[in-house]
């Protein structure tokens, strides 16, 4: 059984969260996030697609003039490219702000899938940790930025950057989606960022699977609104399955 559940694919955990999200009792749970995600990416993607007919001639000016027959081919991977990162960006704003719920919608379906009696899952269990869950915030962050700064800088290169950075951009984000959504179960155990980081990457291709799919939810009209309670719950059986029997033989510590 055990040999079973850790050689699921990561598709079998985004889909598997898109079930969780209407379980009785967690359901509760899922509204908050899901409210903040709507009011947040659902105004910055309207706002953003009223801009893409003036940002994109302006990148497409940095081509060369000899390179101008490129126009065509690059016009879609540019859209591409700033989608990618807009739509991380704001699911990044969005993923802050709904941090202290994501992570006790986490806990309570933990208990769930466990069998375990949930936490108190009050208004004071949510202040109570809003500092630490911010700081884990802020490790990610640190860790994101760098990253992002050199895929920047490689789009500005004519051409090659313009017509790679997309692809690398994509993979990258779908690192990052794997490791914001997985770290909510991961910190509720007290799990240091650095050890969480590793045991993804020892099942990178599942991880990467799973980030991938929460990253294209997160391009597309509609599905971006209602994915990041989807991916936490997705996450965190991916959690129980793959990761707890290692790091917590206990109910999450507050």
């Amino acid at each position: 059984m055990i040999n079973n559940t850790k050689s699921r694919s990561g598709f079998h955990y985004f889909v598997r969260g898109w079930h969780l999200i209407t379980l009785p009792g967690i359901k509760r749970y899922v509204v908050l996030p899901l409210i903040m995600n709507i009011v947040l990416l659902g105004g910055a993607f309207w706002w953003l697609y009223s801009r893409l007919n003036i940002w994109i001639p302006r990148l497409l000016e940095h081509i060369p003039g000899w390179l101008q027959w490129l126009g065509y081919l690059l016009w879609p991977l540019c859209v591409l490219a700033v989608l990618l990162v807009f739509s991380y960006f704001f699911s990044t704003i969005a993923n802050w702000i709904a941090a202290p719920f994501s992570g006790l919608l986490a806990e309570q379906l933990e208990a769930r899938l466990t069998g375990h009696t949930p936490p108190d899952g009050g208004i004071m269990s949510i202040i109570r940790d809003t500092p630490r869950i911010l700081r884990r915030e802020w490790l990610k962050l640190a860790y994101y930025l760098p990253r992002a700064l050199a895929l920047l800088l490689l789009h500005l290169i004519p051409a090659f950057g313009q017509t790679v950075a997309p692809l690398l951009w994509f993979l990258f984000g779908a690192w990052m989606m794997a490791i914001q959504y997985s770290d909510y179960p991961f910190d509720n155990h007290k799990v240091p960022f650095v050890t969480m980081r590793r045991a993804l990457a020892r099942h990178k291709t599942q991880n990467m699977q799973f980030g991938a799919l929460v990253y294209l939810c997160t391009v597309i009209p509609l599905l971006n609104l209602v994915i990041m309670p989807v991916a936490v719950c997705g996450a965190t059986a991916m959690w129980v399955d793959r990761y707890r029997a290692d790091f917590a033989l206990s109910p999450p510590v507050k």
